[in-house]
């Protein structure tokens, strides 16, 4: 293969971003969010009135506002308002000054082309050939005559979305006969708008999709989006309160849910329309929401199937309870901040910050007159509810206890001493615990071992309640923490305070703290479906394959330590619990939920109207249906198979079910994955996917998370359009962070991003995204591979540019190419791209996404554009008459590297290989695709494979790297001459490719010399090989010093690799251990070594002789 000629990406040529604009083509229907100012360039004006208000913004503000949520909301409108007029205006004079410069560049082109020979005389360039036509919305995109002198990935990704999106190209056919493969994608919350984190996920799908249709398959990627009952219902409330000063408890339910669908009609499902702009395939025709009729039938059916199977039940248990919400949350919602010690946090609807990491210590007095026991806790509050102080069975200081009660100082409740070994460390602390069944996990368990009261001492919304005694009743839970601190001290029972580390849970959604609760719940019994979900990864009998494999393990970890899912949640946004409670006319106990028998499971209220008649025969009852809503975890665990059509007998479920991969985040594997698998298999009779991709978590390019407070989220809409620091920083301040989180933030963006982020376009962060990959569980995202990209953008664009002068207006490319009697070159670089293409469809197959981009990427940049393209040129030169034959070959292989190489990138980076290939001349047998994306994906041709090839190309491009690195620095532009030393039986094979030599090395002449010549004086001299050293004429004067020690320094290194094969050779019991023809290699690579070494000595006895 042949060895990297030129440095990596990072210091890649530059060129110009974003040097030209038309605002027609830079925003996309389909991309509807803010517009912010777009970011100069050397080459766009700024009027007066402009450059005065952009800085105005950028003027630091010296004291920052903490602005309320409802003048943020007012401010956002005034100034989405304004940056709308001022994009309108913008777009006109960028339009008009996008004609301009385009203009303007194609007639310095125009001008720079008439002394170049190749130029047609005679024929003045129209600058308006340089610029593409006005597309109408959904047709084909309209081509400028010629191409555009550089890539602008603004003008190169506008229209084409709206024509494949038009022409069905994304939609897939359940009646196809080709197979199918589906994946669906990680439904969105409807709240959400685009992060890098979809971006990623949305570059590794479509790359997997356009493989697959491109590859022969009927390719269906479903787009959906998940109504997000918490986020939803919350930004809505808001909206209210600060609209209305309303809350939703103002309203009827079924008010407050329309006033929902009316928000989620205007506002919600940004994020789908988004996707677009990156470029993503999916089969809009079957767009879903976990809300819509069918989905939300799907979610009853399976309720009520899995209740009639023993599969749900309900019950009193803890759970995590959000006292800003008032309602449960599931584990995925729960933040833990970590405390080290003693610190003041803020807690909203709390005035002053609130203090956590203290154990504080008190006494229990004890029972007749036995003295006292002291126990700790973090949360002294919840002593309120103490049913019972733990102490351990073989703790000898309690054991007169044993049996013994304590007395509550507040309301003289008895608490009993309980032995219980599994909780109590003895030798922890006091070896004493106090016991709060109904407010602490540990606790709860407890309880039910000892059959202890639970009393819940809090109301919903974080309060005191009647149970916490009347000198508390109404105080807010933190409030009361410090009341009973200070009551503890008057009555002598307090016993101190010493910091404490420990873990904070934080709902994601409230910021409020986390308090376990009691309450009546619906749950799921998983213990028997998390058993199936363990089966189906057994190597012997596997259904379903998790990659990468180390995921194998946190798969069974957690299904093997699977608790009970907790499916109620306490909003009204949501998908009601299909379970009405009947409330009999001689029940004692009048509340809902006071008889668990006395519930009734059905597919609708006449449904459950039946059932009561039938469970209660003869009885008057009165229904009332829960009021709680499902988790939305359990509509996405539905997924798969609800939009697909289940629990109806769809085609498309018959076609699509199972699907084939899930693409989703490592960070959910059991909150969704897990949660899918189970109920695919109990509810659609098989696993719902047979591979399951899990992508790495996105940070920042020093490995930190992405935090609005750091300053480094990353939108890929800015990475895509570009955006200035001024702009970055206005995102900040729109926010509403505090001033010194406001700060830090911005000094944040001004160190990563002191030129604010490039327009680096969606291919570039498509493939950059898919690129990175290879970094295990993250990525630390450095923009400055993705603007890398987005200048090899220029290069594919520019050889692109190369063929279309060379191949002429008339060129009408082969049928097929067989390279036998092709020059050199042609049959080097059709060998290569072969094992590209191998390379890249394996990687694919097997996940390796990073590998396979590496492998197009390799042999464009470093086999196609730095070594054929230049090896070629000589024969366009002059239109040579001696290198006829050889031109038209050089033409045929170009167009067929292009077309196969621009088709074999394309599932990385549509928008730009959608455009080039549409530029390429169409074959001569006139079936040429629509588009590139439903072309045939490249496969291999046994005839361009030669490894002999290969090899020679090999020792050509050594040849060739060691007479450039011989170059002085202050030479490098001029042209000397090379001379070729080696073995007689190698100088007719390397007279063989003294053009190849001759060109890429950028020689004036070439001379392959046998050892018996003598080389001319004054060179600098190289050895590439044992039986090839290369020389190069030197104009000045040579300073053989220098030559001398980088001769000795490469001869050591060789050196170094002869000892050490020695010392294996040579070990104790080599002979005996390695195989024979182990022992034959590894004598010939000692053999070359030395001869390689002999060769060093000699180019050192040339340096001598200067």
């Amino acid at each position: 293969m042949l060895t990297v000629i030129k440095q990596s990406l990072n210091i890649l040529g530059r060129s110009s971003w974003g040097s030209i604009r038309s605002s027609s083509q830079i925003v996309s229907r389909f991309c509807s969010f803010p517009k912010p100012a777009l970011p100069m360039v050397e080459s766009e004006t700024k009027n007066p009135e402009m450059q005065k208000k952009e800085k105005a913004e950028a003027a630091p503000s010296s004291e920052p506002k903490h602005l309320t949520p409802e003048e943020l909301e007012r401010k956002k409108k005034k100034e989405e308002k304004a940056r709308e007029k001022e994009w309108k205006k913008l777009k006109a004079a960028q339009k008009a000054e996008a004609a301009k410069l385009q203009a303007q560049q194609a007639s310095n082109a125009s001008k720079t082309g008439k002394k170049k020979s190749s130029r047609r005389e005679g024929v003045e360039d129209n600058p308006e050939d340089y610029i593409d036509p006005e597309t109408p919305s959904g047709e084909k995109k309209r081509l400028s005559q010629r191409m555009a002198k550089a890539y602008n990935p603004s003008l190169v990704e506008s229209s084409w979305y709206e024509w494949w999106e038009k022409s069905n190209f994304f939609v897939a056919d359940a009646n196809s006969s080709k197979p199918p493969f589906v994946i669906v994608l990680p439904p969105p919350n409807v709240t959400g708008a685009l992060h890098i984190g979809h971006a990623l996920t949305a570059a590794i799908q479509d790359t997997i999709i356009r493989w697959r249709r491109m590859s022969g398959y009927n390719t269906l990627w479903v787009p959906g989006m998940d109504h997000a009952g918490i986020a939803t219902q919350v930004v809505v409330e808001k909206k209210l309160k600060r609209e209305s000063n309303k809350t939703r408890h103002d309203f009827t339910r079924e008010e407050f849910i329309d006033k929902v669908w009316k928000w989620k009609d205007e506002y919600g499902g940004t994020i789908l329309k988004q996707l677009r702009c990156l470029g993503a395939s999916l089969d809009w025709s079957r767009e879903c929401f976990t809300m819509d009729e069918p989905r939300s039938r799907a979610v009853t059916e399976a309720f009520v199937r899995m209740y009639e199977g023993g599969l749900i039940y309900r019950d009193l248990r803890l759970v995590n309870w959000d006292c800003i919400l008032r309602t449960a949350i599931s584990d995925i919602e729960v933040d833990y901040k970590d405390i080290k010690g003693r610190e003041l946090l803020k807690v909203p609807n709390y005035r002053n910050p609130v203090e956590f990491g203290v154990l504080t210590s008190f006494a229990y007095p004890l029972e007749g007159d036995l003295g006292e026991i002291i126990v700790a806790t973090t949360r002294v509050e919840t002593m309120l509810g103490d049913t019972a102080i733990a102490i351990h069975p073989d703790d000898k200081r309690y054991q007169h206890l044993h049996g013994k009660f304590a007395i509550h100082p507040f309301n003289g409740r008895k608490l009993p001493i309980v032995c219980d070994k599994i909780l109590v460390d003895m030798n922890f602390g006091t070896g004493a615990v106090k016991i709060t069944p109904a407010h602490d996990p540990n606790d709860f368990e407890v309880g039910k071992r000892h059959n202890l009261e639970f009393i819940n001492i809090f109301t919903d919304d974080g309060m005191i309640n009647c149970n916490g005694g009347q000198e508390f009743t109404g105080m807010p839970r933190f409030e009361a923490r410090v009341a009973i601190t200070e009551a503890l001290k008057k009555k002598g029972l307090y016993r101190g305070s010493k910091d404490n580390e420990m873990r904070l849970g934080v709902c994601s959604r409230s910021n409020d703290v986390v308090e376990p609760l009691i309450k009546p719940q619906w749950y799921v019994n998983c213990g028997e479906m998390a058993r199936e979900a363990l089966a189906i990864i057994d190597e012997d009998n596997r259904k379903m394959e998790i990659l990468p494999k180390q995921y194998n393990a946190e798969w069974k970890r957690w299904l093997e330590n699977i608790r009970d899912w907790c499916i109620s949640r306490q909003l009204w946004w949501g998908h009601r619990i299909p379970a009405w409670y009947a409330k009999l006319e001689d029940d004692e106990q009048k509340e809902i939920g006071s008889y668990t028998d006395h519930w009734v499971v059905a597919r609708d209220s006449k449904a459950a109207e039946e059932e009561a008649r039938r469970r209660f025969p003869g009885k008057q009852f009165q229904l009332s249906q829960d009021p709680d809503v499902l988790d939305t975890w359990f509509s996405s665990g539905l997924f798969p198979l609800s939009v697909l059509g289940w629990p109806d007998d769809t085609k498309d479920l018959r076609t699509f079910y199972p699907t084939s991969v899930l693409e989703t985040g490592h960070d959910i594997l059991f909150f969704w994955v897990a949660r899918m698998v189970m109920m695919g298999i109990k509810l659609g009779g098989d696993v719902p996917f047979r591979q399951v991709y899990l992508h790495p978590m996105i940070r920042d390019a020093h490995g930190r998370k992405m935090s609005k407070s750091l300053g480094n989220v990353i939108d890929p809409l800015e990475v895509i359009r570009g955006i200035t620091l001024e702009g970055l920083h206005k995102r900040l301040e729109d926010g509403n962070l505090d001033p010194k989180e406001l700060k830090t933030a911005k000094e944040g963006q001004v160190k990563d991003f002191p030129n604010g982020i490039a327009e680096c376009g969606a291919d570039a962060l498509r493939f950059a995204l898919v690129s990175y990959t290879a970094q295990s569980d993250k990525i630390n995202l450095d923009i400055q591979r993705v603007v890398g990209y987005r200048q090899w953008c220029n290069k594919l664009w520019n050889a692109i540019r190369f063929a279309m002068g060379k191949l002429g207006d008339d060129y009408i490319p082969p049928v097929e190419v067989v390279p036998t009697n092709m020059p050199f070159s042609c049959q080097w670089i059709l060998a290569v791209l072969n094992k590209a293409i191998s390379k890249t469809v394996l990687s694919l197959d097997t996940f390796e996404f990073s590998d396979a981009a590496t492998a197009v990427y390799h042999w464009w940049q470093f086999q196609l554009c730095d070594v054929f393209i230049e090896a070629i040129k000589p024969y366009f030169a002059n239109n040579d008459a001696k290198y006829l034959e050889e031109k038209k070959f050089a033409q045929d292989t170009l167009w067929v590297c292009l077309d196969t190489g621009l088709k074999l990138l394309h599932p990385f980076m549509p928008y730009v290989t959608e455009e080039l290939w549409q530029r390429l001349p169409a074959g001569s047998n006139g079936e040429r695709k629509e588009s590139i994306m439903i072309c045939d994906y490249p496969a291999t041709v046994q005839a361009w494979a030669s490894d002999d090839v290969e090899s020679e190309m090999e020792v050509v491009l050594s040849a060739v790297r060691s007479l450039r690195s011989l170059l002085p620095i202050n030479e490098k532009t001029e042209r000397h001459k090379g001379y070729l030393l080696c073995q007689s039986d190698r100088v007719a094979g390397l007279q063989g490719r003294e053009l190849e030599i001759l060109t890429l090395a950028s020689l004036s002449s070439l001379e392959v010399l046998s050892e018996a010549e003598r080389v001319p004086s004054r060179c600098a001299v190289d050895v590439v090989d044992e039986t090839l050293s290369v020389f190069l004429e030197i104009k000045g004067p040579l300073n053989a010093d220098a030559e001398r020690d980088k001769l000795e320094k490469k001869m050591d290194e060789t050196q170094k690799q002869q000892d050490a094969l020695e010392k294996t050779v040579n070990a104790l019991g080599y002979k005996e251990k390695v195989q024979p023809h182990i022992h034959v290699e590894n004598e010939e690579k000692l053999a070359s070594l030395e001869r390689k070494i002999e060769s060093f000595k000699a180019a050192l006895r040339y340096l001598d002789r200067q």
